[in-house]
């Protein structure tokens, strides 16, 4: 355990250092991204109740976590495999598993004042009063780290070319056509359908339902899904990182 804790720490920073001229830049994206879907998505309304400016609130933060562990990082992770450091990471005397949680606290990390301030200016922006429930924080963790091992387990799995374009069809299907910002019965039933096994879904309602606590409580079935997708992506990424050759 000590081993495993001194090898975490080590990349930690080393990670932190690598990504130095990269992570404030994508931090600042993050959070453009997620403050524009709260000013500017509300110019499309003209007349905003309170159901549109919960979506919006709540949406916009869970859009930043998306675009954080779903397309930044698995494209970094493309970069790294072209660079070699994906091969280089492998040849560590570490366990894989350290060089994943490295990885994944600096992602949360760099996912949280996007996070913050998108919310900061939902409050501004809608006067809305949201009811915060304690379980925010493990819906955050939840859902930050369901999308960065999807994102990581599309980036191990393919090639740096397929992962950059699977990257930039999650920004446009989560963004545009999934029930993220808006309710799921505004769309299609085929694609409602679809939504009952993508996470996205799952991962606006936990975030939704622990921000403005509903009348009947807070549901468990997002929680459980999002751990389905959690553990199917940590499988996933474990697994080529500990494959040999």
């Amino acid at each position: 355990m000590r081993h495993w804790s001194r090898s975490y720490l080590l990349l930690l920073c080393w990670s932190a250092i690598r990504l130095r001229h990269t992570l404030p830049l994508m931090v600042i994206i993050q959070t453009m991204l997620a403050v524009g879907i709260v000013i500017g998505f509300s110019f499309l309304v003209p007349t905003m109740d309170q159901q549109t400016a919960l979506y919006l609130s709540t949406g916009a933060p869970t859009l930043g976590l998306i675009t954080v562990g779903m397309v930044l990082a698995p494209q970094l992770v493309a970069e790294a495999k072209t660079a070699g450091t994906f091969d280089y990471n492998r040849t560590l005397p570490v366990p894989r598993s350290t060089i994943l949680a490295a990885d994944l606290s600096i992602w949360l990390l760099s996912a949280l004042p996007g996070l913050v301030l998108a919310l900061f200016t939902a409050t501004l922006r809608f006067d809305i009063t949201l009811d915060v429930s304690p379980l925010v924080v493990v819906a955050v963790l939840l859902v930050a780290l369901t999308a960065t091992a999807i994102g990581y387990a599309i980036a191990y799995a393919t090639s740096p070319t397929v992962a950059n374009l699977i990257a930039q069809l999650i920004v446009f299907v989560s963004l545009m056509f999934s029930p993220v910002n808006f309710p799921a019965d505004r769309l299609p039933e085929w694609l409602r359908a679809v939504h009952q096994v993508l996470p996205f879904q799952y991962m606006a309602e936990a975030v939704r339902d622990t921000l403005a606590v509903p009348t009947d409580g807070i549901s468990t079935a997002p929680f459980a899904v999002l751990a389905g997708w959690c553990l199917l992506g940590l499988t996933v990424t474990m697994r080529i990182m500990t494959r040999r050759g």
